[in-house]
């Protein structure tokens, strides 16, 4: 029952130097970083684990799973980054930091033993991007050459880390999701028609031949590196200049022409075709929301560039070595079918496990069986660890 349920809003602070403000308001007042969230707790018995959920640019706490794990008798604390609900300016690393001061303070202001990084989504790769740079800190800077030095940070490393429908990056999201038929970035009108996925006039249907497939892969990767090529070209000029211009703003047009949702001999799972967890694609992928579509450079950078974006799940799984959960939704709208297990089998702990929850879509939307099975098997991977 929701009645047997706490919930406290959070509020984490920390000082911070920025050489400018990269996101409006109190969230990113010069000086302070201002992190809120939401911790939901059992009312008896308190919990000594807590679940700590960050998505990079989202909130979670209107999740079903939040609250269906806190009805279980679990704790579970939904914070947010500094770019909650705006992800243009978004720098991974700073996210990192983000999450570092969620698990200090649920730990040292909280009272928690154990922290289990719950990694849902998006959630899931910042979680092993977490882990890894905790356990062994490498980075200094972000990929644009700005100075973040989580060496010295003095990141906590999580107790455990659970994946649930987790995908494997952002970067590879969109490398896989980006319309390659644009040859004009400033004129989305202009494209090829061989890589046109939503053209009626388009010669191939699914299910589409290998050959085009890999086509159009490469296509998609192609223009991802010639945004890139663009990015790092405009801060090169900007560097030179010497002036107070350090940043732009960045359009990407079409950015949901993914085949995979139109065609379900790719990565085969119960995923309804036709639909993605947005909505009708094509209808994205020419909307004013969509993934990548607005961007300073430095966070192209840092979180859309396949080539420099650090928070790869897969690689980052490498370099972890606390207790792996790795859940996977049988018919996920939104994750590609491998990205959990590609992770689950990267990873270099000792001690993990994966399960594949048949049916569930993304969201749980309508689907409270499903969700059930998840709160049950993190309830019982939690009981078997004995926290």
């Amino acid at each position: 029952m929701s009645d047997a349920i706490n919930r406290r809003w959070v509020h984490i602070a920390y000082e911070e130097t920025s050489a400018f403000t990269e996101v409006y308001g109190f969230v990113g007042s010069r000086g302070t970083v201002n992190l809120e969230g939401v911790l939901l707790e059992p009312r008896e018995p308190r919990s000594r684990t807590v679940f700590l959920m960050m998505h990079p640019s989202s909130t979670l706490q209107l999740l079903p799973l939040p609250s269906a794990l806190a009805q279980a008798g679990h704790a579970v604390m939904c914070m947010g980054s500094r770019y909650a609900k705006n992800d243009t300016p978004l720098i991974f690393e700073k996210v990192a930091l983000d999450l570092g001061a969620c698990v200090r303070a649920a730990k040292e202001q909280y009272g928690y033993d154990k922290v289990v990084l719950l990694g849902w989504s998006g959630g899931g790769s910042l979680s092993l991007f977490y882990q890894s740079q905790a356990e062994k800190p490498t980075i200094t800077q972000t990929p644009a050459g700005d100075a973040v030095d989580l060496t010295a940070a003095g990141l906590i490393p999580a107790d455990g880390v659970i994946l649930e429908a987790a995908h494997r990056s952002r970067a590879q999201c969109l490398a896989d999701w980006i319309d390659p038929s644009v040859i004009d970035e400033h004129n989305p009108d202009r494209r090829e028609p061989e890589f046109d996925l939503y053209s009626p006039g388009l010669a191939v249907r699914p299910p589409y031949p290998a050959d085009w497939l890999a086509a159009y892969r490469a296509a998609q990767l192609r223009r991802v590196r010639r945004i890139t090529a663009y990015v790092e070209e405009t801060l090169e000029t900007l560097r030179r200049r010497g002036g107070a211009e350090v940043e732009r703003g960045l359009l990407t047009h079409r950015t949901m022409a993914e085949p995979r949702f139109l065609d379900a001999s790719i990565d085969p799972n119960g995923r309804p075709i036709g639909s993605c967890y947005m909505g009708v694609p094509e209808a994205v992928n020419s909307g004013p929301v969509g993934l990548a579509r607005y961007s300073t450079l430095r966070a192209w950078l840092s979180q859309w560039s396949i080539e420099h974006s650090r928070a790869d799940g897969e690689k980052c799984a490498a370099g972890m070595s606390v207790p792996l959960l790795a859940i996977e939704h049988g018919a996920d709208d939104a994750v590609p079918q491998p990205d959990v297990g590609l992770m689950y089998h990267a990873c270099a702990s000792a001690d993990k496990t994966f399960h594949c929850i048949e049916s569930a879509g993304h969201y749980f939307k309508g689907q409270p069986e499903q969700l059930a099975q998840a709160v049950g098997l993190i309830g019982d991977w939690t009981q078997r660890h004995g926290w």
